[in-house]
């Protein structure tokens, strides 16, 4: 006998209430929050690696990128200590220094090619991404990936002689993702993870967009990718300071829908519940706990009003991506000329970043992507199936390949949560049927290895 409506709807809420297995927190506001049902708290392992993150090689990190005095795409590239050449032979030395401690797991290349004049590149000019490869042990053709951008700018976007420190856009970015590869160099991930520095950004994110295209060219498998960009500071312009906060942009329509895919959206709903969404919300339940010390605020957006970054490139190619910026933005210290103006001090300065800040940062990139790695990945081929019209709901996936594999859960919200609340556990089967109606609430399914480790959700289409 199936159980009623009643007994699921009870045995889900007390299922949702173990699965988050954290404490709720006070906010701001005085009210009290509780963590999504599918948060997870941090292994014995996760909390070894983020004690490893040292916000001093951060900060030695973004000081030496800005001695390279500037680092614009348009810059030299044949000088030992100025511009972006400079820049670009430092990080790939500190990089191939990472791999030489990660048993051959490791492996760092200069993606390089000939940008043709186009916007913002008056003429034809070499860009090089940085990319170190982690390869995973189990699951290598998953593939996670990291940035930041490490050309800068001064005011005028075309001035590449001019000093452009650019400390938080973006050394601190680049930072970031070069202490994840110092410390997970050393460490076996299951699945794959990429750890770049990508140049173009500020001309038109030219250097992410090569590397994405070469991805999609081959066929790569990237199940998830986070750019940090302007993640220095956690002053805003008017001084106040907001430290324990870090933004996450994930956008709701996939910017590579297609037609056919928007009608199914403007069906069955699913605004919310891109890939993207669901990273998101991923990185939320593994990286907002005390392991990071940070909060993470899902900004329900491709990115800031007429701003851009490399994660777009991805979004554009149906990869899941997101971009990581600090609370609140001082502008006086983004794209502008070091300068003294009316007693006011402009410039994108190592003085002005916060150091433990951007650790913290790091701590949540890390929780987030070495989670991803040791965990299932997103569960493919997800249905709803719709061929009978009844009040129960019947879910088909595709079982995954990896060897620990112990099964899938369920989840679902009423259509105006904008978090998971309910966990039904599924077993080791590729279908499932709940007493609930399709109509009524979203559904989703993740997947659950043999260490208890769940994946992102997939969002189901319909299936006839």
């Amino acid at each position: 006998m199936r159980p009623s409506r009643r007994t699921v709807l009870t045995a889900t809420a007390a299922a949702g209430v173990a699965s988050a297995a954290a404490p709720a927190t006070a906010a701001a506001d005085g009210t009290t929050e509780r963590p999504p049902a599918t948060a997870q708290r941090p292994s014995r392992e996760l909390r070894a690696l983020l004690g490893e993150i040292d916000p001093d090689r951060i900060e030695a990190t973004v000081r030496k990128l800005v001695s390279f005095g500037t680092r614009h795409t348009l810059s030299t590239q044949d000088d030992p200590v100025r511009g972006i050449g400079a820049a670009r032979d430092w990080i790939a030395a500190e990089m191939r220094s990472y791999a030489a401690a990660s048993g051959g797991r490791m492996t760092v290349e200069l993606q390089s090619y000939i940008q043709e004049p186009a916007s913002r590149i008056p003429v034809a000019t070499r860009i090089t991404n940085v990319v170190a490869t982690l390869r995973g042990s189990v699951t290598p053709e998953r593939v996670y990936v990291v940035s930041g951008h490490y050309d800068s700018r001064a005011s005028d976007v075309m001035d590449a002689t001019s000093d452009a420190p650019g400390a938080d856009d973006d050394a601190s970015g680049v930072a970031v993702a070069m202490e994840l590869a110092r410390v997970m160099a050393r460490r076996r991930p299951a699945s794959t993870i990429v750890f770049a520095a990508v140049a173009g950004e500020e001309q038109g994110l030219y250097g992410a967009a090569y590397m994405a295209q070469q991805y999609k060219a081959a066929g790569t498998y990237v199940q998830g990718m986070f750019t940090n960009d302007i993640v220095g500071s956690s002053t805003a312009d008017d001084g106040t300071r907001d430290p324990y906060t870090i933004r996450l942009f994930a956008e709701g329509v996939p910017s590579s829908e297609t037609p056919e895919q928007a009608a199914v959206r403007r069906s069955v709903g699913g605004e919310n519940d891109s890939p993207s969404r669901q990273l998101a919300r991923f990185v939320r339940d593994v990286a907002d706990n005390d392991a990071t010390g940070m909060g993470v605020r899902v900004i329900y957006r491709r990115d800031r009003y007429r701003r851009g970054g490399d994660h777009i490139p991805f979004l554009e190619r149906a990869y899941p991506a997101g971009r990581f910026t600090e609370p609140a933005e001082d502008f006086a210290h983004q794209h502008q000329d070091v300068r003294v103006e009316d007693g006011k001090r402009y410039g994108d300065l190592p003085e002005f970043c916060d150091f433990a800040f951007t650790a913290r940062v790091a701590k949540v990139n890390a929780a987030a992507l070495w989670t991803l790695a040791q965990a299932p990945g997103t569960p493919r081929d997800v249905k709803v199936v719709t061929s009978t019209l009844t009040n129960a709901t019947e879910l088909t996936w595709t079982r995954g390949a990896e060897p620990d594999l112990a099964g899938y859960e369920i989840v679902w919200r009423e259509t105006t949560d904008s978090d998971w609340t309910h966990v039904i556990p599924a077993g080791d089967v590729t279908s499932h049927e709940v007493d609930l109606s399709k109509d009524n609430v979203f559904f989703g399914v993740r997947a659950v290895n043999r260490a208890g480790l769940r994946g992102p959700v997939a969002f189901p289409a319909p299936q006839t």
